[in-house]
C-alpha cells in the first residue's frame, strides 16, 4: 500500500512539473541532423506563431551531442525575422557543451548522447503579431561538423 501511494505521488508530481514546463512553453522543435554531420550550408529553420504581442519571451536553442563531439563549445549564427520577413536580431552565440578544463561533458546525459538547453534571446518582445522565422547555421571551422545529432528551439512565455 505505502509503495503503491508514493508511486502515485510521485507520478502525480511529474505530471504537475510537466504541466507547469508546458503551460508557458508557446513552441518547441527539433530536428535531427542528417548522419550526425551538420554542413554549415545547412540552415535550420523554425517557424512560429507569436500573437500576443504584449507578452516577454524567452528563446531557448536545444542541441544535442555525442559524446565524440570534437570541441567543447559551438559556434551558432541565429537570424530572426519577423512575419514581413524583415531581419529582428542576428547575433553569433557560443554554447559550451564540455567542461573546458576537464572535457566532461555538460549538459542531460543517457549514455553517449547530451542535451542542452542554451537562453539565447532573453525577455524578447515581438512588436508584430504573425509568424516568426529563426534560422540557425553551425558557426565552426569544420564543415561538416561531426557529433551534433540534433538541434531546435523552444519559445516560452515569461511569467
Amino acid at each position: 500500500m505505502i509503495k503503491q501511494l508514493l508511486f502515485l505521488i510521485i507520478l502525480v508530481s511529474i505530471f504537475s512539473l510537466s504541466a507547469c514546463d508546458s503551460s508557458n512553453r508557446v513552441y518547441e522543435q527539433n530536428i535531427d541532423i542528417p548522419n550526425n554531420n551538420w554542413r554549415i550550408n545547412d540552415t535550420k529553420e523554425f517557424r512560429f506563431e507569436i500573437t500576443d504581442t504584449t507578452k516577454t519571451y524567452q528563446v531557448f536553442f536545444n542541441i544535442r551531442n555525442a559524446l565524440f563531439y570534437e570541441f567543447y563549445n559551438l559556434y551558432v549564427s541565429a537570424t530572426l525575422l519577423d512575419p514581413a520577413g524583415q531581419k529582428v536580431h542576428n547575433k553569433l552565440h557560443e554554447m559550451y557543451l564540455m567542461d573546458k578544463k576537464t572535457g566532461e561533458p555538460l549538459g542531460k546525459g543517457a549514455g553517449d548522447l547530451f542535451d542542452h538547453s542554451f537562453l539565447a534571446l532573453k525577455n524578447q518582445h515581438f512588436s508584430k503579431p504573425g509568424t516568426y522565422t529563426l534560422r540557425l547555421t553551425q558557426y565552426m571551422r569544420k564543415n561538416p561538423l561531426p557529433g551534433i545529432m540534433a538541434v531546435g528551439i523552444k519559445v516560452v512565455t515569461v511569467e
